[in-house]
């Protein structure tokens, strides 16, 4: 299944679509990992794993280890905003993981790479 991986840098976020077979490199990657921007045609990138979610919407949280999908009983955080002081809710999450379940994984640039962003994802594109 092909990922779709959005790219902040401190100007703007861009998004872009990976082949299944660039993806592999990133399939067992977790929450916090950073990784060579090459595996997904970004030369000279390097990008960290801040978050995703999976196919059916639910987010990934960095609290809950492995690719699994978990029910927990949260009071704010990721995935949940209360209404009230002291309100809390069961929610589903997908493990700190990245699997073939994910569909949208979050990344932030560490180092930037010689051509810009905007260069790169463009000429995939096309």
């Amino acid at each position: 299944m092909a990922f779709k991986i959005v790219i902040s840098d401190k100007e703007k976020s861009v998004q872009m679509e990976v082949d299944p077979s660039e993806s592999r490199g990133l399939v067992g990657l977790r929450i916090g990992d950073e990784f060579e921007g090459s595996i997904i045609g970004l030369e000279g990138y390097k990008l960290k794993i801040t978050g995703g979610s999976d196919k059916n919407g639910f987010p990934m949280k960095r609290t809950i280890p492995g690719a699994r999908r978990v029910r927990s009983l949260v009071s704010g955080g990721v995935g949940y905003k209360p209404a009230r002081k002291g309100e809390r809710r069961r929610k589903t999450f997908r493990g700190n993981t990245v699997s073939d379940d994910i569909v949208q994984i979050n990344t932030v640039v560490i180092e930037k790479g010689e051509k810009p962003l905007e260069e790169l994802i463009g000429a995939q594109e096309e």
